[in-house]
């Protein structure tokens, strides 16, 4: 294997990650090369032990090192409140956004069986047993307004069925200090449609 060969392949590695170009890729490979190969062995060696060490919370199925979250494992959390929501870095925007002090179930996606996604690739029967376990009195759906995201939440009302669970979903609609002429026409749509008294 040549030399160029091997640069080429740390750049088409870096492609991997979301909104890495080739540009990018290759002005990162550079830096890391030229000017800081300190850091990228480090960022080699968190990235390989991240690989390694990091899986799913057993309970609510985001990502941890531990076999339960600390969000399961805390006392502190209303364990009454479930807040159900498609990836791990939903929870992250929650919690830095809100005082929400329940706990969380992750879904992994949505719904899609066009892309092969079904029921089984995000856990709703642990989701039905969590729903019918008894613990659980209000589920939030912090599900994307998206034609999966309804038929996601649809679902999981079906799922909940029979249980004593109270089904919330998020407010969908028009952004705070957002102007009207600039939403999309769904979005509008969807805002209208839900409006409430003052």
């Amino acid at each position: 294997m040549s030399e160029s060969d091997l640069l080429q392949r740390l750049v088409e590695a870096l492609r991997c990650l979301p909104g890495v170009g080739p540009k990018s890729a290759q002005r990162m490979v550079f830096h890391l090369l030229e000017h800081d190969r300190d850091a990228g062995r480090y960022l080699g060696q968190v990235m390989l032990d991240a690989m390694e060490r990091i899986g799913h919370c057993r309970v609510c199925r985001t990502l941890t090192e531990r076999e339960i979250c600390s969000i399961c494992a805390s006392a502190s959390r209303d364990a009454s409140l479930l807040c159900v929501v498609e990836q791990p870095s939903d929870i992250t925007a929650i919690e830095q956004a809100t005082d929400y002090r329940g706990r969380y179930f992750v879904l992994g996606g949505r719904l899609s069986p066009l892309d092969g996604v079904g029921p089984e690739e995000l856990g709703l029967e642990t989701l039905r047993e969590r729903l019918h376990g008894g613990e659980v009195r209000e589920a939030i759906l912090a599900i994307s307004p998206t034609v999966e995201g309804t038929a996601t939440a649809h679902y999981i009302s079906d799922l909940a069925a029979g249980s004593r669970v109270s089904l919330t979903r998020i407010a969908h609609g028009v952004p705070l200090g957002g102007e009207l002429e600039f939403v999309d026409g769904g979005t509008l749509a969807h805002a209208f449609a839900g409006r409430h008294g003052l």
